[in-house]
């Protein structure tokens, strides 16, 4: 592999909206301990550097919904040690992947003049439903603390140590009172996975699920609530039909059969 004497960093971007890559240029303090600890090899929003050589570690954000995508994702493989997958179109489809439930054919004639020309796939699918992948970082967008937690354990050769409890349990830290039981909001914090920190509820929203699944999401049980709030089903299917939409624990619950 990499014979720099630093780790070789590869950032990579697929069908997203470069969030959570340019979450590692938000990381300011941070960036050039960074930057000392690794070699940014390629990383189109910071550098004009070609791809070239192999990496270390490569940070790929978004789904694949082309075939041309399909074919790069495999060559980024190929070139790197490690691959880890960071936010919500990388680890879940995104909120692209709506389209799965669709007829995406229906979709392109309905947005474009000449849909002939648009060369997609039926589906947007995460990273891991087409290579391996050694790491998932979760978040729409990831937080940035995580993505240095992310970077410093695989420099070091350790597992990152990243939560995977709900975001219930970051309520209880910051004391911020249930919106869901006080106030009977909707809210998909006891199934959704913490690390932004409980930022909805503590103003007094309804979690949006933007980090998806936490570790045992009971789904079912959280729907049986809603229905005692007199949630109406197809709102609570919305609710799970986002960012996360495509993540294999919400996507069971969802009513809608995705086409063959």
């Amino acid at each position: 592999m990499a014979t720099s004497a630093k780790p070789r960093l590869g950032v990579f971007k697929f069908a997203s909206c470069d969030g959570c890559q340019l979450s590692l240029l938000d990381c300011e303090d941070e960036l050039l301990a960074v930057a000392d600890a690794v070699e940014i090899a390629y990383f189109l929003e910071a550098t004009r550097r070609p791809l070239d050589g192999e990496f270390d570690l490569a940070l790929v954000e978004g789904s694949v919904s082309s075939p041309e995508q399909l074919e790069q994702i495999r060559d980024v493989r190929r070139r790197s040690r490690h691959v880890v997958t960071i936010g919500a179109c990388a680890t879940s489809g995104g909120i692209q992947a709506l389209r799965n439930y669709a007829d995406v054919e229906e979709y392109s004639r309905a947005v474009y003049a000449r849909p002939e020309y648009v060369q997609t796939l039926a589906t947007s699918t995460p990273i891991s439903d087409h290579v391996a992948v050694d790491y998932e970082l979760r978040g729409c967008p990831i937080d940035k603390r995580q993505l240095l937690e992310v970077i410093a354990a695989f420099v070091a050769g350790r597992r990152p140590n990243i939560p995977n409890q709900a975001v219930c349990v970051e309520c209880k830290l910051n004391g911020t009172v249930c919106v869901l039981v006080a106030r009977g909001t909707p809210c998909l914090g006891p199934i959704t996975q913490a690390g932004c920190g409980a930022l909805c509820p503590g103003y007094a929203r309804g979690c949006y699920g933007c980090f998806g699944p936490s570790h045992g999401s009971n789904v079912a049980s959280l729907g049986r609530r809603f229905d005692q709030l007199g949630v109406p089903a197809e709102a609570a299917d919305r609710l799970l039909a986002t960012f996360n939409t495509w993540a294999p624990e919400w996507r069971r619950s969802l009513p809608v059969v995705p086409p063959s």
